[in-house]
Order: C-alpha cells, then structure tokens, then sequence
C-alpha cells in the first residue's frame, strides 16, 4: 500500500491530535466498506461537508464476520478503494471487532454513521452504544447521515457469485417467509431455555507438522513437528455453543481420573456453563490427537480412550442426579460419541424424564458399527449425518427420504435431521411429513471438525423453543456453516455472530 493517503491507525490518531491541535473539525467514518457503491460515496461527502478533515478506519479481514466469503475485497484493496475518493483524507486498518480502541485513539471531533444505525434497537451488536460512549468522552459527537441506502450485502450476494443458484433460489423463498428482524428475534427468544447438556467430554488435540516424505529404508511418512494446540470437545463444545444464546446451561460429563485435563476444561467452559463431573476408574478423559499439515489435512490420529470405562460406583451417581434433576430442564440434548460414557441405564432415564430430548450419536473410529440411534427408544429431535443415519437402518442404497422417515418413527422423533456436508442439510417433520432442505451456507471451508456439534447446538435450541421447523433447519445450518471456518473448537457459535450472518444470508 503505497498510496499516502493509507496510514497505521497509530499514524492515524496522530495526525487526527495534531489536526484537532490547529483547531480543525476532524470527522471520522467506520465500517467494512467490502463494495463502495453509491451510497457509500454519498455518505462520505456529506460527512466531509460537516468537518475539515475526513478520515476513515476499515475493518481487517480477520474481524469481518458478515457470513459467507466475506470479505469478498481484501483489508488492502478496500483501503486503497477509500483512499482513491477526493473526499477521502487519511485511511487506516483497524484490527479489532469494534471501532471502539479505535475511537478512543483518534478522539475524532465527529463520529458519523449512516442513518440506518439511528436506531440502536436494530443494532444487533450493541456495539453503536459503546462507540457513542467512547466518542463523548473525549468531547466528541455522533452525527448521521440522511443519504440514499443501499446494502453491500445485497449487491454482493446478487452479483458476486458468492451462492449457487440452489442456494440463490433458496433463500429467496425463505426470505419471503422470514425477515431479517424475526429471525433475530427468534434467535434472542432462545436465552429462557433451561438447558441440560450430556456426553462425552473430549480434547482435541493438533499437532501441526510439515511432510518430509518418505522415510529412507521404510514406507513410512515422515514429518517434522512444528507446534501444537487443545481444544475442548465433545459435550463441552456443545454446551459452550448453547452458552452463547441462552443464559442457563448445565453439562453433565465424565472425566477420567488419571489424565483428566480437568483444570483445563474448567477454564475453557464459558461463564453460565454449570459442570457437573462423573469419573472413570480405569480410563482418561478421551483425547484424541491429530497430526495434520499446513492445510489441515489429517495425516494421522491417535485415541487415548478405554473402550469400556468404568465410572465410580457404576454410574449409580449420575443416575440418581438424572433421575432427580431431568424435570427442571426445558431442553436436555445428548452428544452421545460413543466412548463409554452415556450408560444403557442413564439411556432409560433419559427418554422416560426429559421434556424435550434432541440426541446424536456418532459414529467414529472408537464405535464403528457398534453405536446408532437405536439404542434410544425415544427423542424429540435426533440429529445424524448420513452415514450416521443409514448404519442405524443398515441400508446403504435406498433414498434418504425413506431411510429418514423408517429411523424417525423408530426412535419416535418428532424431528430428525441428516446432515450432508457440501451438500447442506435436512430437517424432517414427522408430524407434518414435511421435509425442509437446506443447502450448504458456506463455500469457504477451513475445518469440518466440530460443525455437526454446532448444528446439533442450534437447531436443538430452535426446536426446544417450539420455533418452525424450517427455522430450527436454517439456524442450525447457519451455525455450522460459521463452524466450518474455525479450526476445530478454537472457538464457539457467537449469538451476535451469528445473527450478523443471518443478516448477510437475508439481505
């Protein structure tokens, strides 16, 4: 970035004292500016025309969290696109979420948004308040403009090739039905659900390595190691996500005694996730540890589990506090891996005491073949990928729609859902006999682990909720289609995340 017009943000706020020193009005606008179109422009020289000195801080790549292949500009290319407008003085990137550091370094005269944000009930991210407030305190104001609105989001899904046109058409239908200010106030009805989380709790653990190739006198690859990373999984994964929407979760889990990681998933659980820990006699907590490249492919990966772990007195203990506690909770969902923790008999108080109970099961190295759906006799709403679903029926040939339908009426689900990877999602209503398919909501893909979690979070929540099916289905992909492109659990769902996303989608 040549152009010397495009300063640091440190640059910047000097500039933006010494200007304010020699007695000019210096204003400051704000945003992502991923396609500068009309209104864009309009809304830059009007805020010239109030000050001397116009300047102007966009988002960096790494905070633009608007949904799928966003940015569609780099912070670079949208930097010099500003700088390039005569009424345009002084640039600069701002790394961070908010413009608020940002606010607070420049001490702008002049703060000026767009008259869409006049309103700060439409503005999800609360963020208008906290900027205002960083603006007055140094003496400043927030002015809006009244110019012409046009919406980047919209242009850029029309005419950018971000979608399919499966995708396109689907949208347009669901947009119809829904608007971008009910679907985010579905989303925030969801904080009053009282929920139980339970399963397996597991670490994720990547070690990144370069290939060397392979060994000299074996067959064998070799790589050097580079560096490594935890993560928390498993039911701790979900119960994080469901954390970030509603204000009571609880996530019941069995650690092991020896190599519990116990401390470490403590401080990875969010504020309002109460743990309630059973633990294994003979047994870790289950880690698994994947070597994977640069890319994030999986070269290789190693269990440390015990295929038949024995809790403290058999479990009596977990079961008796189902027994007793199952009843307070609006939504229980099970994320049931597999490895040894959700008992037969904690299977049986779960389906006769849960008000509304959403499980999955997973199928993975640890369980082939050995674990489906149908050792549940009820729930309200399973959720399984498709090979998931087609070992429970042991058909690999039939179509989806019929293998749906055969295993929800034999766990008695209200709901089933299939999730398919690229190809997007399905929710069945098996009280309407409706089918609502989703295609996939996200083309950029940097790590699939972890986005069935994600699904099974959202789509749960939806449904405990008594939202439309068809509302539960597109959250849920939304959800997983944000969880797609975070490595492994690095991080959860973020509500406001999230219902930025749907705006994108819905615009």
């Amino acid at each position: 970035m040549s152009n010397s017009k495009i300063l640091s943000l440190d640059q910047i706020a000097q500039r933006s004292n010494v200007l304010r020193e020699q007695g000019k009005r210096v204003m400051l606008c704000h945003g992502t500016f991923d396609l500068i179109h009309i209104g864009h422009i309009r809304h830059l020289e009007s805020a010239k025309k109030k000050g001397d000195v116009l300047l102007v801080t966009v988002t960096a790549d790494q905070y633009v969290n608007k949904g799928p292949g966003r940015p569609v500009f780099n912070e670079h290319l949208r930097a010099e696109s500003l700088a390039a407008l005569e009424c345009v003085d002084f640039v600069a990137i701002n790394h961070a979420v908010t413009a608020v550091d940002a606010l607070h370094k420049i001490k702008p005269s002049v703060y000026v948004k767009g008259n869409e944000y006049h309103s700060h009930g439409d503005d999800v991210t609360g963020n208008i308040i906290r900027e205002q407030e960083a603006v007055e305190v140094h003496g400043g104001e927030v002015f809006f403009t009244d110019e012409i609105i046009f919406s980047s989001s919209s242009l850029l899904n029309e005419h950018f090739g971000i979608f399919t046109p499966d995708t396109k058409c689907y949208l347009k239908q669901f947009r119809k039905k829904w608007s971008e200010k009910e679907m985010h106030r579905m989303i925030g009805s969801l904080e009053t659900i009282n929920v139980l989380v339970l399963g397996d709790a597991i670490i994720d653990q990547y070690h990144y390595v370069s290939p060397l190739g392979k060994t000299a006198k074996d067959p064998v690859l070799a790589v050097q190691y580079e560096t490594e990373e935890q993560f928390a999984g498993g039911s701790i994964a979900v119960a994080n996500h469901i954390a970030a929407f509603t204000k009571s979760v609880t996530l019941v889990a069995g650690l092991g005694k020896t190599d519990s990681h116990e401390q470490f998933i403590r401080t990875k659980l969010k504020n309002h996730v109460t743990p309630v820990f059973s633990y294994f006699e003979n047994a870790p907590t289950v880690t698994k540890r994947r070597f994977v490249n640069s890319d994030l492919a999986k070269l290789f990966e190693v269990y440390f589990f015990c295929d038949e772990p024995i809790l403290e007195d058999a479990g009596q203990k977990t079961c008796q506090w189902l027994t007793e506690n199952l009843p307070k909770y609006d939504v229980v969902v099970v994320a049931d891996y597999g490895n040894g923790f959700v008992s037969k008999e904690m299977v049986q108080i779960l389906c006769e005491k849960s008000t509304f109970l959403a499980v999955n099961t997973q199928v993975n190295s640890g369980n082939r073949g050995y674990h489906v759906i149908n050792r549940y006799s009820r729930a309200n709403f399973v959720s399984l990928n498709e090979s998931e679903l087609r070992l429970a029926i042991h058909n690999r040939h039939a179509s989806l729609e019929e293998i749906t339908e055969k295993v929800a009426a034999r766990v008695d689900a209200s709901f089933l859902a299939v999730t398919r990877g690229t190809q997007g999602a399905m929710m069945f209503d098996a009280k309407e006999k409706v089918f609502h398919k989703v295609p996939a909501l996200s083309w950029r893909v940097i790590d699939r682990i972890g986005a069935g979690d994600a699904y099974l979070a959202l789509s749960a929540l939806c449904l405990g909720k008594g939202l439309p099916a068809e509302v539960a289905a597109f959250v849920g992909s939304v959800a997983g289609a944000m969880d797609v492109q975070i490595i492994c659990n690095r991080e959860s769902i973020d509500s406001v995340a999230l219902k930025k996303y749907v705006s994108t989608l819905l615009k």
